[in-house]
């Protein structure tokens, strides 16, 4: 069994009157074959937590450590972290113009398997990944999210999840944007995923919609820059009712 493990993790980030701590002692393991969701409001430093773990050098960590199988990502660069197993679907996901989604991903998957795949088999595996996220084969000619629509950008995010199948998955927001029809896609292609039954996945949301496709096993009340509560799916419905001002209420009182 393949663990990730997240043990008192600290981050800051600089800003104009200096360090300011975001993350302030995260504890979270995530084994294989388990959906952890982590939610919380605005400004609870969620996106840090996805940033910080992928390698992002605008997060500091100041002390902690996070584990994938022994390792320590901390020490790695981002791409060894990938290499290692990890994989970030960004909340808004980057454009890269002037190199196409065939290439791109027929790189990271060299980078991955230390091999180039074959020619014939991946345009086949690259269109079957995109029919599956419901885009046309054009979009592998195409630049890397250049003029891609929201929903496009984040189908594309998945159609790699499902290319690369790294053990280890954040995917940040990744609901965040799309109309219903993109959600149950996304929510398909990532249930692809971890359906497997030996692949992780740490889930960051708002919102408990896309908890309707995708089955939580794990869910996490993010608050002030460390977990607050954990329970199961009823934990998610809880806050779909009651909202996150009685955690926001608590971390202001204890601040």
């Amino acid at each position: 069994m393949s663990k990730l493990e997240i043990v008192d993790l600290h981050v800051s980030v600089e800003t104009e009157s200096g360090a300011k701590e975001i993350l302030k002692g995260v504890n979270l393991t995530v084994n294989s074959g388990e959906v952890h969701a982590i939610m919380g409001p605005n400004g609870s430093g969620k996106s840090t937590l996805a940033y910080s773990i992928a390698g992002h050098p605008k997060y500091e960590i100041t002390s902690g450590s996070v584990k994938l199988d022994g390792v320590e990502l901390t020490e790695l660069t981002v791409d060894e972290r990938a290499r290692a197993g990890l994989f970030l679907a960004m909340q808004y996901p980057v454009e890269v113009p002037g190199v196409s989604v065939s290439n791109f991903l027929r790189t990271a998957k060299t980078a991955l398997d230390g091999q180039a795949p074959k020619l014939r088999t991946w345009v086949k595996d690259v269109n079957g990944a995109l029919a599956g996220m419901k885009l046309d084969s054009s979009f592998a000619g195409r630049s890397v999210n250049e003029g891609f629509s929201g929903g496009e950008k984040k189908r594309h995010e998945i159609a790699q999840l499902e290319l690369l199948n790294p053990r280890f998955a954040v995917l940040d927001e990744t609901d965040s944007g799309l109309d219903i029809d993109a959600l149950r896609v996304v929510a398909d292609g990532v249930n692809r995923y971890t359906g497997q039954g030996d692949r992780g996945l740490l889930l960051i949301t708002h919102y408990t919609r896309i908890l309707r496709y995708i089955e939580p096993d794990f869910v996490h009340v993010f608050v002030d820059g460390k977990i607050a509560e954990e329970g199961g799916r009823e934990l998610a419905d809880r806050l779909e009712a009651e909202g996150y001002d009685r955690y926001v209420s608590a971390a202001g009182a204890g601040a």
